[in-house]
């Protein structure tokens, strides 16, 4: 298994366009429907074989973007590869006809591969979703965590200064305490009546 996880690793992985993708897949189908004519005399049941990993490359390699083109691409690139198998006689009539017939005859391969390219895009469609929804949450919890540090520290500024302001003792910028303090903030005893004054008259 891990030679064949690294094996897939180590393959291409180009990200193409819905109109790259388009192209990729009718080249790739014309190439090999001309070889299956050279080798295999146009075997239509080789070429809906072929079809299959055409497909799915074609889904798997198709961008982000992109996905919904997949599914579309694929069956025009699979009559697009028909002519060289089909060959036709009798001008553009002729040519059609064998065209019909062989998208007839083939059109089991022809769902097959479309089938292949709409899950692959489906499953590659839930994965973004799933991903974009994930970080969609994580950028909330940061959010969160944020907001909850801000109401944090406006919480600890808006608390009042113990002892008036200066600060607990121990702590910076509290301001130390003299030994008079206490002494000064005692209650003094109060002092006794004043006592009148005796008035001499003047003359005696």
């Amino acid at each position: 298994m891990r030679r064949v996880a690294r094996a897939v690793r180590r393959m291409p992985n180009p990200r193409l366009t819905g109109l790259g993708g388009g192209l990729f897949c009718a080249v790739s189908m014309f190439l090999l429907a001309c070889l299956d004519r050279l080798l295999f005399g146009a075997s239509l049941t080789l070429y809906g074989v072929l079809f299959l990993p055409v497909s799915a490359l074609t889904a798997v390699w198709v961008r982000r973007g992109d996905l919904a083109s997949g599914p579309v691409v694929v069956p025009l690139a699979f009559a697009a590869g028909l002519p060289p198998i089909t060959g036709g006689e009798g001008g553009i009539a002729g040519y059609l006809m064998s065209l019909v017939s062989a998208l007839a005859m083939a059109a089991g391969w022809l769902y097959g591969g479309t089938l292949v390219a709409g899950v692959i895009v489906t499953v590659r469609k839930l994965r973004l979703m799933a991903r974009r929804a994930a970080e969609r949450e994580r950028q909330r919890e940061r959010e969160r965590g944020a907001i909850q540090q801000r109401r944090r520290v406006r919480a600890e500024d808006r608390e009042p200064e113990p002892h008036g302001g200066r600060g607990r003792p121990g702590t910076p910028g509290a301001r130390p305490r003299s030994p008079d303090a206490g002494a000064a903030a005692r209650p003094r005893s109060p002092r006794p009546p004043a006592q009148p004054r005796r008035t001499v008259p003047r003359g005696s």
